[in-house]
């Protein structure tokens, strides 16, 4: 059951950098990456000229409406009565392209980050990983503030990072060198592989939430989906007209997405390759010549906690939000100059960055699954869609279950 949907989604806040110190302010301050910690208490933010924000979330009560607080943050956030986390600034040193906060490390993880880093007081830590300009990544606990690691190998700027969503601190960094390269951050991080293939800039990676697959977008009309298990190339999905800049794995794993410069979003079934659907981004006003012809060119797309919505971000200065079985967008909203979407884990708010160093939060649709959609997405987070098809059910079934329904 979806909830119903504002005509355009509200602006619940924007923040900006502090007043620039370089007379070059503009050369490189955008937002190229925004996330949320998984468990939503922290939210990081590249504002541009090798500074990273670290807020706790939710944020100042000032900033935000009445009735769309965040969740209470979790007790594991301060196990020692230390007081409320506070905002950090992280200098980088280099432009910062990427941003990935890890999970809550597993208890095998602990033991092993106590053993190799005795100098961290907390083991128990949430890290943010941060991809630069000069091919480093940085490694960075949250609750302090600290860096922990730096890891060498790429060769040029590290435009994307993922962690796996199981705790297992394995690290994923796309870069424009061409290449992904893997990382275990238990073994003061070691690289363990390096993914080749890519003929062009390497944008985006994302690793599915049952941890089997790895999905890469380079500058190229197709998108490389990889085993997370062997690290080998699983199959190439073609089907974009233009560069394919961003991609997003459903809740359950089932679904990929993938948006294009050519304007278009396209479902998948990772498991078949299946095109299942592609949604395109129509400008709402006629262009006035043909120098606009790119102007709706996709920046990124993300998935919805639950699974029910996307949200792109276009050239077209609107952010969009998509309900999974419907072809046209259910709400926009303007906003200047976008390059990047990610929802908050608990839902109920999109966080934008854009070209000239913000970053807003926007009101996102407020769902209720019916419960055939929360069975399904139960069912799908371990069974693959050749599992759900061997199953002896009838075939509508198995349709709703492989999403075949729309």
């Amino acid at each position: 059951m979806l909830s119903p949907v504002p005509e355009e989604p509200l602006l619940l806040a924007e923040l900006k950098p502090g007043r620039p110190h370089q007379f070059d302010w503009k050369s490189s301050c955008e937002t190229w990456s925004v996330a949320f910690s998984p468990d939503g208490s922290w939210f990081a933010w590249s504002q541009g000229h090798c500074i990273v924000k670290l807020i706790p979330w939710p944020l100042e009560e000032q900033f935000i409406p009445k009735g769309f607080e965040a969740k209470s943050r979790s007790s594991k956030n301060d196990p020692k009565g230390r007081g409320s986390p506070k905002e950090k600034t992280l200098d980088c040193g280099q432009i910062v392209w990427g941003l990935a906060f890890s999970p809550w490390p597993s208890p095998p993880s602990r033991r092993l980050w106590a053993r190799h880093h005795p100098q961290v007081p907390d083991v128990s830590c949430l890290i943010l990983a941060t991809g630069l300009n000069d091919g480093q990544i940085k490694i960075w606990e949250v609750q302090t503030g600290l860096q922990l690691l730096n890891l060498s190998g790429h060769q040029d700027v590290v435009r994307d990072l993922s962690f796996t969503p199981s705790g297992s601190l394995i690290l994923v960094s796309a870069s424009r060198d061409k290449t992904l390269r893997i990382w275990d951050l238990n073994k003061h991080g070691k690289q363990i592989q390096v993914l080749t293939g890519h003929l062009q800039w390497v944008y985006c990676c994302s690793i599915s939430p049952d941890c089997s697959m790895l999905c890469s977008a380079a500058g190229e009309k197709s998108v490389f989906l990889w085993s997370m298990r062997s690290y080998t190339l699983i199959r190439k999905l073609e089907g974009h007209q233009s560069s394919v800049v961003s991609c997003d794995f459903s809740p359950d794993s089932a679904l990929l997405v993938t948006a294009s410069y050519d304007t278009n979003v396209i479902m998948w079934d990772p498991y078949t390759g299946e095109r299942l659907r592609s949604l395109h981004h129509t400008q709402l006003d006629t262009p006035m010549d043909d120098s606009d012809v790119h102007i709706s060119s996709l920046r990124s797309v993300c998935f919805s906690p639950e699974g029910l919505y996307l949200a792109t971000v276009a050239d077209d200065r609107l952010l969009r939000i998509w309900a999974l079985e419907l072809k046209t967008p259910i709400a926009f909203a303007p906003m200047t100059n976008g390059l990047c979407c990610t929802f908050f884990p608990h839902g109920g708010v999109i966080a934008t960055g854009t070209r000239d160093g913000h970053v807003q939060f926007w009101t996102a649709p407020r769902v209720l699954s019916s419960l055939k959609h929360l069975c399904r997405k139960a069912l799908r987070s371990f069974l693959t869609t050749y599992q759900v098809l061997a199953l002896p059910i009838p075939k509508k079934m198995k349709e709703f279950l492989t999403y075949r329904t729309f």
